[in-house]
């Protein structure tokens, strides 16, 4: 069917690797590219000699010219973005260049400044439509299915959406103190920035974990959540019909928040630069390099992960509620692919994404949110590779 080039070679890219050679059909041919070519080989190693085609190479994602080369000699379908969030725009100023569909999983944010929002991107729908490729944005889980959650209630459920509530929860137990699940910078950065919801159109900030709420997640019991930004609710307050309220929360053990706080009191969870013996470093990427790898994590962590929406809207003029969800065990998928949970539900949909554009499932040109194509071919997806998903319609609302 086609040739995807997986840019990125960290725990999400080991699964999406794996779901591409179990989605053979499809993805005919890959080839793993990242910084260290020897974490793309340790991949080809394991999984060559199935039906799909693999091979590997080496680029500095923050050089376009150097994507360019790579794109042009290896001359994929689509580009499967699981680099780092700071290098989406040189990704998709190769693509553009080179037109080839793009895929990620989260949105881009300057390296100065922990702002998560979809302008950057979405300055490329013209170019990208004119080009005549799609750019598939936040094809994770959160951004993600969250967003194809969205439209398929929107599609199956709902005349109208009126309140959406995001809940991710990660019950997992990985043994350390303090780590993180994914990239210790990124999540770092998106915890210890202020909180926001959308409300009548308008973004209402609040301080870091300032909202609080307890939830009792199906198949997990109760959990400390926390109201946090997260970019799904800018798009999907503008493309989910009837939106009044639109609020993202996850979950926090307390070893993790006084840890965090510790580090934060201290400074080492500062994006500026300081100076330390006549060199220049950023805190956060040096506590970054002391911190466990999260790809390290997928052995030792038990427990399961639940993450959906409750949607309350009007169907046939009857107020009406409903909750789409996934739970995922982290033995489980350690056991599959040899990665936590966290990591498998990032890298099932950034598969299932790039199979929507190879197979022509999806296809509109320019630059589009996930919840802007039809949910239900990724909604089969999602139940064949691993991520089945289940429905409540009188779930516990959040208040």
């Amino acid at each position: 069917m086609g040739k995807a080039l997986i840019i990125g070679a960290g725990g999400v890219a080991g699964v999406c690797i794996h779901k591409c050679c179990q989605n053979s059909d499809v993805f005919e041919e890959i080839c793993i590219a990242s910084r260290t070519k020897s974490k793309c080989d340790a991949f080809k190693e394991k999984l060559d000699g199935g039906k799909t085609k693999i091979t590997t190479a080496q680029v500095n994602a923050d050089n376009v010219e150097e994507l360019i080369a790579l794109i042009n000699d290896f001359k994929p379908d689509v580009v499967i973005n699981l680099a780092l969030p700071y290098q989406d725009l040189t990704i998709m100023d190769a693509c553009l260049a080179t037109k080839v569909n793009y895929v990620d999983t989260a949105n881009y944010e300057p390296l100065d400044t922990a702002k998560f929002e979809y302008k950057w991107q979405w300055a490329y729908r013209e170019r990208f439509e004119k080009a005549g490729i799609t750019a598939l944005l936040g094809s994770g889980f959160d951004p993600g299915v969250t967003g194809v959650f969205s439209a398929y209630a929107m599609k199956h459920e709902f005349d109208e959406i009126n309140y959406i509530d995001i809940l991710d929860c990660n019950a997992g137990d990985h043994g350390y103190p303090f780590a993180t699940n994914f990239n210790p910078e990124i999540n770092i950065r998106e915890v210890s920035a202020k909180g926001s919801y959308i409300e009548n159109g308008q973004w209402v900030e609040t301080e870091p974990m300032e909202i609080k709420r307890v939830y009792n997640f199906p198949e997990i019991g109760e959990k400390d959540m926390y109201l946090l930004h997260h970019e799904e609710l800018e798009s999907l307050a503008l493309n989910i019909k009837g939106i009044k309220r639109i609020r993202f929360f996850m979950t926090f053990g307390q070893s993790y928040l006084t840890h965090l706080k510790c580090l934060e009191n201290v400074g080492m969870t500062s994006i500026d630069p300081i100076e330390f013996e006549g060199k220049q470093i950023v805190p956060l990427q040096f506590l970054k390099a002391v911190l466990p790898d999260p790809a390290s994590l997928g052995p030792r962590t038990k427990g399961k992960t639940n993450i959906g929406c409750i949607f309350i809207g009007k169907k046939d003029g009857k107020d009406k509620t409903y909750y789409l969800y996934n739970v995922c065990d982290h033995e489980a998928c350690y056991k599959e692919v040899g990665s936590q949970a966290v990591s498998y539900t990032t890298g099932v949909p950034a598969m299932i994404g790039a199979a929507m554009l190879l197979t022509g499932k999806w296809n509109k040109p320019g630059v589009h949110n996930i919840e802007e194509f039809d949910p239900d071919p990724f909604m089969d997806a999602l139940n064949e590779f691993g991520l089945p998903w289940k429905e409540s319609y009188n779930p516990d609302l959040v208040d």
